[in-house]
């Protein structure tokens, strides 16, 4: 399992990747691995404000319908429209071609909130 140094991590399996004044969030690997196949995503419009915890996307696998979390308040900036032709991404690169949104955060210091790569390593070992 892929847990890449300098991202945060969420309860819920989000990944975020503060780029410039941005964040870039996706579904870690160990959640789509937990997932299997994943066959649909749903993505928010861009320009949504979205608060923390709020739920902004669906994932569909062969296994399950999940809900994907927004880590910190926002709005929405850009989606990752080959997803929708091509959600299995998702599965083969989580952490590059398979992230969901871009969200311009209303406070990046919030960020500190959430888990590191060693504290969501610990977190998925339970």
């Amino acid at each position: 399992m892929q847990i890449p140094e300098g991202l945060r991590f969420t309860e819920n399996h989000e990944w975020v990747r503060l780029e410039g004044k941005g964040i870039t969030v996706g579904i870690s690997d160990y959640a789509q691995d937990a997932l299997g196949d994943i066959v649909y995503v749903d993505l928010p419009d861009i320009g949504r404000s979205l608060e923390a915890g709020e739920v902004f996307a669906e994932v569909e696998s062969t296994k399950s319908v999940n809900d994907v979390y927004a880590p910190v308040s926002g709005v929405v900036t850009e989606v990752n429209e080959p997803l929708l032709e091509t959600p299995e991404l998702v599965n083969s690169d989580p952490y590059g071609a398979g992230w969901f949104v871009s969200i311009s955060p209303a406070d990046a210091a919030n960020l500190d909130d959430l888990m590191d790569a060693d504290a969501y390593r610990v977190f998925t070992e339970d």
